[in-house]
């Protein structure tokens, strides 16, 4: 169902009209087959929590990778699941995988709390995301006046100021809340963009967007399930694709916005995909 005009913030109307953007109605189209096709797999019958959870493992492990760390699925898998523990003193790599394997798993958690509270979701998430690397006062909270973000300005450009972050994510806000009733890959991939070109928090903020994203695709109904691999979706093509992809959605103009959509329709489709070989591994009883 459609919002309703009157009751249209200025944030969800734009998301409203990008979704009528020339050839945007058939990505939608093409995400949510993969989506249905997905949902219908055999395994998830009766075994969703088992394959949604494996779903979370190789997610986290994406993740990771598209912040430049990696390491191999089992591992990540064994301490998910509790049968081993983290390095008393972990390396780099490890200390970024580990926090995308907390931010992922989190996504179990707050989840439900997305469509009625997203600010709180989004808090719990940067909470995980950014342990170890900010002030304790810092985790869970939006930048301030007086703190830059300095993350991915190489990749794309200076962040904004603390006060022009907090008026977009209250846009971002209005969109997640709005997202069962706007065509969800186009509020999702809006609502991941945002984050990542806002960058809200100090540090964590692509951990969180990725989580949000899948949060999102899940409670607004796109991915009921929960077993599409979204990070994995967004890694396909590679960090520097999804980046470039990121980058073109920050220039604002009407090619790089569409070109992000594009990314994130052809995304959710590998996400399904994968998921689809997370419950062919679960039917089968081996998770490699």
């Amino acid at each position: 169902m459609p919002v309703e005009p009157a009751s249209q913030s200025p944030a969800v109307a734009a998301v409203a009209r990008l979704a009528e953007l020339p050839g945007v109605a058939g990505q939608v189209e093409a995400a949510r087959e993969a989506c249905t096709r997905l949902r219908w797999h055999r395994a998830l019958r009766r075994r969703v929590p088992e394959a949604a959870a494996e779903s979370r493992v190789r997610g986290a492990v994406a993740s990771a990778e598209l912040d430049g760390a990696s390491l191999p699925v089992d591992v990540v898998r064994d301490v998910l699941r509790g049968a081993a523990s983290w390095s008393a003193e972990p390396d780099p790599v490890e200390r970024v995988v580990r926090r995308a394997a907390l931010t992922t798993a989190e996504t179990e958690h707050v989840g439900p709390l997305v469509p009625r509270a997203p600010l709180q979701a989004l808090a719990r998430l940067h909470a995980v995301a950014a342990v170890g690397t900010v002030r304790d006062d810092a985790l869970g909270r939006p930048r301030v006046e007086g703190e830059e973000g300095d993350e991915l300005v190489a990749d794309l450009g200076p962040a904004p100021s603390a006060a022009e972050a907090a008026e977009r994510l209250r846009g971002v806000v209005e969109v997640v809340l709005a997202a069962p009733r706007l065509p969800v890959l186009v509020a999702a991939a809006v609502v991941h963009a945002e984050v990542m070109t806002v960058r809200p928090f100090l540090r964590g903020n692509g951990l969180v967007a990725r989580a949000l994203d899948r949060c999102l695709v899940q409670t607004a109904g796109l991915d009921p399930t929960g077993v599409a691999v979204l990070e994995a979706g967004h890694g396909a093509q590679g960090p520097a694709a999804y980046l470039g992809a990121l980058a073109a959605y920050g220039r604002g103009d009407v090619p790089g916005v569409g070109l992000w959509l594009g990314h994130c329709s052809a995304a959710v489709r590998a996400a399904a995909a994968e998921g689809e070989r997370v419950a062919d591994a679960v039917l089968a009883g081996r998770l490699l």
